[in-house]
């Protein structure tokens, strides 16, 4: 008989991603239910997942703080009444503010409670729970900002990319341009929407490019018709679930360095310049990328020199591609035996012992 389960997240895409990729390790295995923000419900299949809704507010907020503590308290009792009411057993958290009333629920009925933690610095609602928590699946062992005695917690698994792009892999073809991808993660990235487009005409003056570039909805016809009055081969688009279909189109990829996109990325052995957003809570961001590039499988630009330094490293990894074949056998070298049996086997494993 299936046991029961509960995956708390919501926010962004990269809460909501790897939760999804984690549901569907343990489908075959229990009863799942997804908790999620109205947020978060954007990065969510809806048809494909069952889930509820625990509408977690934002506690950074001074002004707001009384009215939005209330709510939490509500939404603690509700998530009380789901957890019993569907026998959960075991709750899954991928972090962030939206955890926060049902792993404080899971706590008082003394259910067993897993972290995740995709990102290579530790986050503060997990960092908060690590001593409630079994276990916390991670990517390293070597995780920045995280205490010393809950070491013996962490159980080392590759990064969680939907099984899909383990198949497709072996589906990608030789370019007859060399293809670069732009995509800016689940918040967008004006500093991808700015002056690159000219920067990328100007390099395909001088060689043969593709250009796939994610924005938002509302410029995709205006970058669309600017790269076509410039006779530069072209893909625009917006938000996409099947993101990686797009990526294994690409020979090198631009983007931000949200964990689920690297993951992805580098399950589909594509080298990447990560420009880290600098804003992200604990400058998480530049700690994934680091993760990569200490492996030699990516380059990092920061974001206050990007435009200074973009086309000549567009122009360097085009004309002399030593480095860039250097860095897709890195790739190549770091997902020898990732698979998703592989990482199933791992999770499974880890939540089955007693």
């Amino acid at each position: 008989m299936k046991k029961n389960f509960l995956i708390t997240t919501g926010g962004s895409g990269g809460h909501v991603i790897p939760a999804s990729i984690f549901y569907d390790h343990l489908i075959k295995v229990a009863n799942l239910i997804v908790s999620i923000d109205n947020r978060g419900l954007k990065y969510l299949d809806k048809k494909k997942y069952n889930f509820k809704i625990i509408n977690t507010p934002k506690l950074n907020n001074f002004y707001f703080l009384p009215i939005n503590s209330i709510k939490i308290l509500f939404l603690f009792f509700k998530s009380l009444d789901l957890l019993k009411r569907e026998k959960i057993e075991k709750i899954f958290s991928t972090g962030g503010y939206m955890s926060l009333p049902l792993i404080l629920a899971a706590k008082l009925l003394k259910l067993e409670i897993y972290l995740l933690e995709p990102n290579q610095t530790i986050g503060r609602a997990n960092k908060y729970f690590l001593s409630s928590c079994k276990k916390i699946f991670c990517y390293t062992k070597k995780i920045n900002k995280f205490p010393k005695k809950f070491q013996n917690k962490i159980i080392e698994i590759k990064p969680l990319v939907k099984e899909n792009v383990y198949k497709i892999k072996k589906l990608r073809k030789e370019n007859e341009k060399f293809t670069i991808l732009i995509i800016g993660g689940s918040q967008g990235a004006n500093i991808f929407d700015k002056n690159l487009k000219n920067i990328l005409v100007n390099i395909s003056k001088k060689h043969s490019i593709k250009i796939v570039h994610q924005t938002r909805e509302d410029n995709v016809s205006n970058l669309q018709n600017f790269y076509l009055s410039n006779n530069l081969e072209n893909k625009i688009f917006s938000f996409d679930r099947n993101l990686s279909t797009i990526m294994l189109q690409a020979d090198l990829c631009i983007t931000r360095a949200g964990a689920s996109s690297l993951a992805e990325l580098s399950a589909l052995c594509i080298p990447f310049i990560a420009v880290p957003l600098p804003t992200a809570r604990d400058n998480h961001q530049l700690a994934n990328a680091n993760f990569y590039k200490d492996k030699d499988c990516c380059w990092i630009i920061e974001q206050n020199v990007f435009e200074e330094k973009i086309e000549d490293f567009l122009k360097n990894i085009i004309e002399d591609q030593k480095d860039y074949l250097k860095k897709k056998e890195s790739l190549e070298k770091l997902n020898y035996d990732n698979s998703w049996i592989n990482v199933n086997q791992k999770i499974l494993i880890n939540i089955d012992e007693n």
